[in-house]
């Protein structure tokens, strides 16, 4: 993530173990969608007076590319608002609350890995949805691999015009990152990133 993980708490302390468990969770996320720029998240424990006991609420809030997604574990309808690049509206993407099936949920954990489950899907929604504009927009281009980094998950493909293009190992389609080599020849298309330009849909060629 470009900007380190926030997490905040209201009406309760946080402990080392909820911590470590909640930036365990978003460290899978990463594994899901590598454009992650931001993640925010806020816990929240009921007033004592609350009359069914503890129930908590987890929000999170990532900022990737195109927009935000917020995910508000607790009892809300969804409503829609655009999400905007460059201060515009993104006809192609919207922000949406999701709600939960029950109020807030009594076990703490169990709340957090619903929040981060119901992210992870949104994700995937997401990178789809990005694929799909890339796809329709834009041309699979050639290159052939000109570096990889197994240990950071990632490489740099070597365009016709010289450019240096970096993907995901996530954005390497069959047979996959592991199996690729310097040299090889790929068809890709290009997307603009948190970085700069990156490969999405990495397949090889005749391999």
């Amino acid at each position: 993530m470009k900007i380190p993980l926030q997490i905040t708490y209201r009406h309760m302390e946080g402990t080392p173990a909820i911590e470590d468990n909640i930036r365990e969770k978003a460290a899978k996320l990463e594994t899901i969608y590598d454009g992650i720029m931001s993640c925010r998240i806020a816990v929240e424990a009921p007033h004592r007076h609350h009359h069914k006991g503890k129930a908590y609420v987890v929000r999170i809030d990532l900022t990737v590319p195109g927009g935000e997604l917020v995910i508000n574990r607790e009892p809300k309808h969804l409503v829609p608002k655009k999400a905007t690049v460059g201060g515009e509206p993104d006809k192609d993407f919207a922000e949406l609350h999701e709600p939960s099936k029950h109020a807030a949920h009594e076990d703490l954990y169990v709340a957090i890995r619903d929040a981060f489950n119901a992210a992870g899907r949104k994700l995937q929604d997401h990178a789809r949805r990005r694929r799909g504009k890339v796809k329709a927009h834009e041309p699979l281009a050639v290159a052939r691999i000109a570096s990889l980094f197994p240990m950071e998950e990632h490489g740099f493909l070597l365009t016709k015009d010289g450019r240096e293009v970096y993907f995901h190992k996530n954005s390497v389609l069959t047979p996959g990152f592991d199996r690729l080599e310097i040299g090889h020849e790929v068809s890709f298309a290009e997307e603009l990133g948190e970085k700069g330009p990156q490969a999405s849909t990495v397949r090889p060629i005749g391999r």
